[in-house]
């Protein structure tokens, strides 16, 4: 009840984003004039390649920036499929593709235009919590199950089958590489699993927004096997493009209808200004993977300096731009650790409570898609704050 007296809704009952409640008293620190280094988003350190940001300021000022297709301008669906045909060598025709205001957006239409309210939907814990509030918050039922090391971080069909004896699944939602472990499934096990779905006609929802971040292994889109997936993609994390809120879907054949018409109400249609932007980054892959080999060194500088200061229990970093550490040996509550650590060294990260509600408290997640510079600062104050600690 909210003072009023009036009733507020429980689908508003989901938990915040530690992640931004972190960067919020960061950003008050800085107000008081603290050098501190952001390693809690998920966020690129560099601005979206210079050709997209000329598109941009080209189309302010010539063109009347307004609605487009709810589905998205038709230059940029196709620039997506000849995307989809130059990364992963599969022909997919424009109609196919959905531009979403984020990946968010398209979250949000997968979970309305292919679940009912009180479905269940499994996914893994460790995982990305938004996933888990946007499908409460929608009337469904996450169904987290706990990944570790005997499955290299992922779900197996062993796991949903073993969740279905519980009750119906109706949805299964992966990401790889994933956030915040940074693991990637195998092509092999990422078929496998896409194939049990599909015997089982649970709908599969492939969070592919980390694809292009590969840095040990090989990626795959879960469309490589089945026809009937969900893709769900993003331009912010590989194309440095957080701020624009711009991303893509792409369909079955059935579900392009449901979602056009729930996406016209919701959100009439993607921004503009974005989508043109969006069709001029995706032929900037030069400018993208030089800031790509930053974050690789980022990732060998971190792989090497945490072990030495003591967090020697890393999940594999395979892509995305994300470690995982076990924080057991400093603290028994990484939430505590973390405020410990940003008002001593100056270091803001995300606790592990975020993506994991059982065992979170014993992780916390280091972004490293800042500045090389900022990432060996990083390793000097963590080093002298545990000295003195």
């Amino acid at each position: 009840m909210s003072e009023s007296g009036r009733s507020i809704s429980r689908r508003s009952d989901v938990a915040p984003f530690i992640a931004m409640e972190v960067l919020v008293e960061a950003a008050r620190l800085e107000d008081q004039g603290r050098k501190i280094i952001h390693m809690e988003v998920g966020q690129p350190g560099v601005p979206a390649p210079e050709a997209a940001r000329n598109a941009a300021k080209h189309a302010l000022d010539t063109k009347l920036i307004g609605y487009t297709e709810t589905a998205g301008v038709i230059p940029l669906r196709e620039r997506l499929s000849r995307h989809c045909l130059d990364t992963y060598g599969l022909e997919v025709d424009k109609d196919r593709f959905v531009v979403t205001t984020g990946s968010s957006a398209a979250f949000n239409l997968a979970f309305l235009a292919a679940f009912d309210p009180g479905d269940r939907i499994v996914l893994t814990s460790p995982g990305y919590p938004a996933y888990r509030s946007i499908i409460k918050a929608l009337g469904l039922v996450p169904v987290e199950i706990e990944v570790g090391p005997e499955t290299r971080w992922s779900l197996t069909p062993e796991l949903i089958a073993e969740a279905q004896r519980d009750g119906p699944v109706k949805g299964v939602l992966v990401a790889s590489p994933a956030n915040p472990t940074g693991t990637m499934m195998t092509p092999q096990a990422l078929a496998e699993l896409v194939s049990y779905c599909d015997d089982e006609d649970i709908w599969f929802i492939s969070d592919e927004i980390y694809h292009g971040l590969v840095y040990e292994g090989r990626q795959e889109t879960a469309l490589a096997t089945s026809d009937k997936v969900i893709v769900v993609n993003s331009f912010s994390k590989y194309f440095c493009m957080t701020g624009w809120r711009i991303g893509w879907m792409i369909l079955p054949e059935c579900l392009l209808k449901p979602v056009q018409r729930i996406s016209q109400s919701l959100y009439i249609s993607p921004p503009e200004l974005s989508q043109i932007a969006a069709t001029a980054v995706l032929d900037c892959r030069d400018e993208l993977e030089v800031v790509k080999s930053g974050y690789s060194r980022n990732r060998a500088l971190l792989l090497e300096g945490l072990p030495k200061l003591g967090f020697d229990r890393l999940l594999p970093v395979d892509g995305a731009f994300y470690i995982y550490a076990d924080t057991r040996e400093f603290a028994p509550d990484s939430l505590q650790f973390a405020r410990e650590m940003l008002h001593g060294a100056g270091i803001a990260a995300t606790p592990g409570a975020d993506f994991d509600l059982v065992h979170g408290s014993n992780f916390m997640r280091f972004s490293f898609a800042g500045a090389h510079d900022n990432m060996k600062q990083a390793l000097v104050n963590l080093s002298d704050w545990l000295a003195k600690r």
